[in-house]
């Protein structure tokens, strides 16, 4: 007779080999427009000059980094490589000063 132990171990491993963890599609960014826009009152700092790594696959394209917004202050928040999506293009983030404000709108892909 095989040990409980034994089997029980044997019956979770193969019950856990179906499951897949992957992450959830942020379905927005193809929308920017549909972002919440953040509003504070200091300007963001300088542009920052960011070094762009070595091209990590055929076809990838460069998104650049941006000053963001967390926790009261101006972070940057660094660029990075993606995957090309036919017929959209990308719209970067960018700061705008509006009635002594400063308005982030999100970048996204677009549709072309």
């Amino acid at each position: 007779m095989p040990n409980p132990r034994v089997l029980a171990v044997a019956l979770s491993s193969l019950a856990l080999s179906a499951c897949v963890v992957a992450p959830y599609p942020r379905q927005a960014a193809y929308y920017p427009e549909t972002r919440a826009s953040v509003i504070v009152d200091v300007p963001p700092p300088a542009p920052y000059v960011e070094p762009v790594p070595v091209v990590p696959f055929a076809g990838a394209i460069w998104i650049g980094g941006y000053w963001g917004w967390s926790s009261g202050r101006h972070v940057w928040v660094p660029g990075r490589w993606d995957h090309p999506r036919p017929g959209y293009v990308w719209t970067p983030h960018r700061w705008e000063s509006r009635g002594g404000h400063w308005h982030l709108h999100e970048g996204g892909w677009t549709r072309r």
